[in-house]
């Protein structure tokens, strides 16, 4: 079982810098993680990601050093457990509504004597039957990380109650989804986001273990580095190949090529 590089900085109270890929494509996990990124963060909530698909981004991964993320959606333990015996070493769960919900994860990313995980050591994590039960088990609640996401006021509200459930490694603020459902829809900066950091922030420093948040901006990351926020997520495959064709897009626009493309009124309508 490999162990995890975000653990161990975290350990060490170094920052930890996680990516997103979307693309369906091993060989951007293999390049990732060959690049030296703490982490590779891979959605299955909102993306159409197989569990066998899935199984192959880790395994593509793990070339390199990063460790891979698992989000999983709301409520789906049973893929957790999946994820982790193919190799990820972190589970990101959504949505999290209060301690009790915080500790079903905890219970099913974690073996015995922490959690009630089931057992399979015929997968990547123990690797294929290789290691000693108790070393695998052992190793693995070691090892093994959960990142609890919190993306509306109710469950910031309940932040203390969260922290403090045993087995987890990071509270974690989701923007996106707090704006939206706060009726601020995008407005990253607005005063009710950066209250909610800031009650992040102190409950896991209470609670003795870290926080961190999703960022769009260098400015973003050093803000919330200077909130003592130590697990960062930042870019995306999708938006960084999006850029690239908008400015390959207007570099040409000006030697004089037409594009057809859609507006966002047309957009809108179709």
């Amino acid at each position: 079982m490999r162990p995890s590089r975000i653990k161990a900085k975290l350990a060490r109270q170094q920052p930890v810098l996680v990516t997103s890929i979307s693309f369906s494509d091993p060989s951007i996990f293999e390049l990732a993680s060959l690049m030296g990124f703490d982490g590779i963060w891979l959605d299955l909530e909102h993306h159409a990601h197989s569990v066998e698909a899935a199984n192959n981004y880790i395994r593509a991964a793990r070339v390199g050093v990063s460790d891979v993320i698992a989000r999983p959606g709301k409520g789906e333990f049973m893929r957790m457990g999946r994820m982790l015996e193919a190799g990820a070493k972190g589970i990101m769960y959504p949505r999290c509504d209060d301690a009790v919900e915080a500790a079903e994860v905890v219970r099913w990313s974690k073996f015995a004597p922490v959690g009630e995980r089931g057992i399979d050591t015929a997968n990547p994590d123990a690797p294929y039957c290789s290691m000693p039960l108790k070393e695998y088990v052992a190793m693995a609640n070691r090892e093994t990380f959960v990142v609890i996401q919190l993306e509306q006021a109710s469950a910031v509200d309940q932040v203390e109650l969260i922290a403090a459930v045993p087995g987890i490694d990071v509270l974690m603020l989701g923007p996106a989804d707090f704006s939206v459902l706060g009726g601020i829809a995008g407005q990253f900066d607005h005063p009710l986001i950066g209250d909610a950091k800031k009650r992040i922030a102190a409950a896991a420093k209470d609670a003795g273990i870290y926080w961190g948040t999703t960022c769009g901006t260098s400015q973003h990351i050093e803000e919330s580095l200077e909130m003592g926020a130590r697990f960062i997520c930042h870019g995306a495959d999708i938006l960084m190949v999006k850029r690239g064709l908008e400015q390959m897009r207007e570099n040409c626009l000006k030697l004089g090529f037409a594009f057809d493309d859609l507006d966002n009124e047309k957009r809108i309508t179709l």
